[in-house]
């Protein structure tokens, strides 16, 4: 190798080297971009897994013995309160209620009569033909037959009933099943169900909640009626939210034991999605049994401090972020998180309004060292949830 060659690769050995030293070389603080811990009216929320569950139901029964004649409704529609159902054989019955009308006119005429002798017993106990037994035995025929035009009364009263229930109609307004009987079966009380009506508008959506949540509900919205002042939303089996809102009308009395949950019952409304014809099926949301999530929100935003998701680390420890001081040197902080969503973390303690918290550059800062800090880029939009 010549002096020339020599030289040459070893000026290339000094330039790499001075070039690799000038890169390791610190270039000066690391930028980071860091927000302000800020309040923030944030709309809290809670899930449950919740069961919607019909307002009423009832199960139509046949309340005499008679064949079955005719079915009035189409099955799996909605039928109207006061609309009939089902009508039953109808000649018994009315020959029943023919029979205690005579049975009430024979004891009206025994009473006539009983009256008469009991008026004429009476207008001659002054003279040589009364006697005073003759009024006694007159009294008492009197108040026999009247008792006898009473049970008579009553046993047409009994008749017109049972004639009355060869009709059964609609108690509610609601969904009816399908027919349990077919036309021209004996029906009977003791046949069973003829069919079930669901009312459908409104529906209710009963889940547990923890009892410590509960509590929390209370003190949180104490001023807006505790947890009666939480609006109630649905998100559906297929992921979409449903478009109506309700309210909680009831809770239990009484923890359940083993889990130390209370059963708690919102009311939700449950309209037909397009105009009801007469006769066919309507279709509605909500289905009586169905398992939904129930979105408990608050009816007001509150003011929470709260910083973005992005700044918001966690280990084995729990949640912390890194705070930059006055002196732009870096510091960690444990936090205690409330309820937050994707974008937002809400602080329960462990930051103060006010305090620098890094976002951008988390990667590249440590305890102790110093940054030089800049504001953090605007954070990407979320995701809209499906159905939204």
């Amino acid at each position: 190798m010549t002096l020339n060659r020599l030289a040459a690769l070893l000026a290339v050995h000094v330039l790499l080297g001075t070039a690799i030293a000038a890169a390791q070389m610190p270039s000066g603080p690391p930028a980071v971009g860091v927000v302000r811990a800020t309040k923030q009216a944030i709309t809290e929320t809670a899930e449950f897994i919740g069961r919607v569950q019909a307002v009423d139901r009832v199960v139509i029964t046949a309340r005499v013995t008679a064949f079955l004649e005719q079915r009035l409704f189409a099955e799996g529609t909605e039928v109207h309160e006061g609309d009939l159902l089902y009508r039953l054989e109808r000649p018994p019955f009315e020959a029943a209620v023919s029979q205690q009308e005579a049975a009430v006119a024979d004891a009206s005429a025994r009473l006539a009569n009983a009256n008469i002798q009991l008026s004429r017993a009476q207008s001659l106990l002054n003279t040589p033909a009364g006697q005073r037994s003759s009024v006694d035995d007159a009294t008492a025929a009197q108040r026999s037959q009247a008792a006898q035009l009473m049970a008579a009364q009553a046993q047409l009263h009994m008749a017109q009933i049972n004639l009355g229930y060869t009709e059964i109609h609609a108690p509610l307004s609601g969904k009816i099943s399908r027919t349990a009987v077919s036309v021209g079966n004996v029906v009977s009380p003791a046949s069973g169900p003829l069919a079930t009506i669901v009312s459908q508008d409104p529906m209710y959506v009963q889940f547990p909640i923890a009892m410590n949540a509960e509590i929390d509900l209370e003190k949180r919205y104490a001023e807006h009626g505790g947890a009666k002042g939480v609006a109630i939303r649905l998100r559906l089996p297929g992921g979409t939210m449903y478009d109506q809102s309700g309210y909680i009308d009831y809770v239990e009395p009484s923890v359940q034991a083993t889990t130390d949950t209370l059963l708690v019952r919102a009311k939700i409304p449950n309209p037909p999605l397009k105009p009801i014809e007469e006769g066919k099926p309507v279709d509605r949301r909500l289905i009586d049994g169905e398992y939904v999530t129930v979105v408990a929100e608050g009816i007001e935003p509150i003011e929470a401090l709260a910083v973005p998701r992005a700044a918001v680390l966690s280990d084995q420890q729990g949640d912390y972020v890194y705070v930059v001081d006055g002196q732009n040197h870096v510091e960690q902080r444990r936090l205690q998180l409330g309820q937050s969503t994707p974008t937002t973390a809400v602080i329960q303690s462990g930051l103060k309004e006010g305090d620098m918290v890094v976002v951008d550059g988390i990667q590249r800062v440590r305890p102790g060292i110093q940054v030089a800090p800049g504001p953090a880029s605007s954070p990407p939009s979320p995701p809209k949830a499906p159905g939204q």
